[in-house]
């Protein structure tokens, strides 16, 4: 009875496999030309019948597992094409700072050399030399251009350049 037993489950998963295996659908055309499909031959079926027997493995596609060295490589390689932007990203911003110090510095240099009537007092005769005095709006002019050139070299500095 044992062997009847295990001869018995054998059998069984020898069927579940060979169902599992296959597939048959059926393709119902009317007369009308309306297609229906159904899992379970119709009986008594007033049009065509098609049996189309489908293989489920036949589509499955096995996708190639990738090893421990190919995962750290990608991730390796994500990590260096985030350096390069954020490196790209930091070039750009040490182009900007620069622009802008070079900026400060030509506009500081221009009203030191440069100063407009307004910007200084001339004291002293005609016979006597002549003082040149610098008017308090200059001279804090001067001072707002110089604290520009420092904000800008610090700029500089925090992209990682050299002022």
């Amino acid at each position: 009875m044992r062997i009847t037993l295990v001869s018995s489950i054998a059998i069984a998963a020898a069927c579940c496999a060979l169902a599992a295996s296959a597939q048959t659908v059926y393709k119902l055309i009317d007369r009308n030309g309306k297609i229906t499909y159904s899992e379970e031959k119709p009986k008594n079926f007033d049009g065509e019948v098609i049996q189309i027997d489908i293989d489920p493995n036949a589509n499955r596609a096995t996708m190639p597992k990738g090893t421990a060295d190919e995962a750290a490589a990608m991730r390796k390689q994500a990590a260096d094409d985030k350096q390069r932007k954020a490196a790209a990203a930091k070039k750009g911003d040490l182009d900007d700072a620069l622009l802008k110090l070079d900026d400060a510095r030509k506009a500081l240099k221009e009203a030191q050399d440069h100063p407009s009537d307004d910007d200084v007092q001339y004291f002293g005769n005609k016979t006597g030399g002549v003082r040149v005095v610098p008017s308090d709006s200059y001279q804090k002019k001067i001072a707002k251009l110089t604290d520009d050139v420092k904000r800008a070299e610090d700029a500089v500095r925090n992209a990682g350049g050299t002022p």
